[in-house]
């Protein structure tokens, strides 16, 4: 027997849009079954043709938490840390932070307020050395800023990335020399440059000493967290460790507004109140009319002329404006803004932007996480994070790996210790 999901469900899962479903369904490439409702779903048949999907249609299981509870303590450096966000998903996988490294003075007092015992260092990376910590270190991390490279026509290398925050990424790496390094950012780092930056920053770690992973964009829906963002993770293994590192399976369960706002499985209660920015009067006239989950075309076309001004006029969607959540659905990747008029995020019913609150459950932060600075301030501190439970999710796996590695460098030293021969021993 077939399973169903719903045309939101799928658009979700490809990320692609409804328009695009329904083009689909004209030209043939995937038809969807019709309810006695006419309401339009697709089987789970239908859609075994995705290699994207073939996650809905396994039997594999997320492993048992007790199978990547550390077994020791895992040491991490991130860099860029923000408010938090991918540290406290780490934190959370079991993994402690040795050092963190921001330059923002009001994520810095985000950081103490909330853990005053974590090692915080407020100062430009450029003026750090990390040369302490080499070889005691399991994990460096960080969402270091898209910058590209200079080519000149030949091969980039580690002093060619001079100038550039990645270069200080990845001269912390030279210098600690982790067993892993993270580097996380936009899905935009993917094609920036056609794709050449990307490859010279894998070049850049290649050459500093580590197998660098094909960079994976993972879809924080698929991990627990009610927003349709993603992030890029670029992860490079020692050479010559033998870790085995895997990304972590997709959830096949996706969570929408209402888990992020209301009591259920995500939260035991619902969310609590908080500041949040207001709309000017006729900006909330107008967006009153649009219904939950619609955007600019939802309004009277001579309202949308007086709201869009020659944008009306323009080609493409503009999906974003005007546009109102719904309970139903997950909610549209966080900016730092929730009121920029390109990417509105107005709550399913009340015609205002989500309060800060309700920003920092849609990107699974717990409700005593707090945050320091202006209203304006701690929206830019939510909306660049990491989401918790996404990292929490990629946390899981890097402690997973280490445990791998340090039970067989465990047995090494013990064979070792009994004058074994191990280069006859398979591992």
């Amino acid at each position: 027997m077939s399973e169903y999901y719903s045309l939101t469900e799928v658009a979700d899962y490809l990320s692609v849009s409804k328009e695009t479903l329904r083009r689909w369904d004209k030209n043939g490439k995937l038809k969807p079954t019709r309810l006695p409702n006419n309401y339009r779903v697709y089987t789970s048949e239908s859609l075994k043709q995705f290699e994207a999907l073939r996650f809905l249609f396994d039997n594999e299981k997320h492993f048992d938490s007790k199978l990547s509870e550390p077994l020791k303590n895992y040491r991490c450096i991130e860099l860029f840390a923000g408010a938090g966000g991918l540290a406290l998903g780490f934190e959370k996988a079991g993994i402690t932070s040795s050092v963190l490294n921001e330059v923002d003075s009001n994520a810095c007092n985000t950081l103490r307020i909330n853990r005053p015992d974590w090692n915080i260092i407020q100062n430009d990376i450029r003026n750090i050395s990390f040369k302490q910590y080499a070889n005691k270190i399991d994990i460096v991390s960080g969402g270091f800023p898209c910058q590209a490279f200079s080519y000149a026509g030949k091969k980039l290398g580690f002093e060619d990335a001079r100038g550039t925050l990645f270069y200080e990424f990845a001269r912390v790496v030279k210098e600690v020399q982790p067993l892993i390094c993270i580097g996380e950012n936009v899905r935009g780092l993917l094609n920036h440059d056609s794709g050449r930056t990307i490859d010279g920053m894998k070049s850049v770690l290649n050459e500093l000493g580590y197998d660098v992973f094909p960079p994976r964009v993972l879809k924080a829906i698929f991990y627990r967290v009610p927003q349709k963002r993603e992030r890029l993770f670029l992860i490079g293994i020692r050479k010559g460790s033998g870790i085995t590192f895997e990304f972590p399976l997709p959830y096949k369960k996706i969570y929408t507004v209402k888990d992020a706002l209301k009591s259920g499985e995500l939260y035991h209660c619902d969310v609590p109140d908080s500041p949040g920015q207001k709309y000017p009067k006729r900006k909330r006239e107008i967006l009153s009319l649009v219904p939950q989950g619609g955007y600019w075309k939802d309004l009277p076309e001579e309202v949308q002329k007086e709201y869009m001004l020659k944008s009306f006029y323009l080609s493409g969607g503009k999906t974003g404006i005007a546009r109102r959540m719904s309970w139903n659905e997950p909610c549209l990747t966080l900016t730092c803004s929730p009121a920029q008029k390109q990417t509105e995020r107005c709550h399913p019913d009340e015609t205002r932007p989500f309060t800060v609150r309700e920003y920092a459950r849609i990107q699974t932060f717990p409700d005593d996480w707090k945050f320091s600075g202006s209203l304006n301030q701690i929206y830019k501190q939510i909306g660049n994070a990491v989401p918790v439970n996404l990292a929490y999710e990629v946390g899981r796996q890097l402690v997973k790996a280490l445990n791998e590695y340090t039970i067989k460098e465990e047995l090494k030293n013990k064979l070792q210790q009994c004058n074994c021969d191990t280069e006859k021993v398979s591992f």
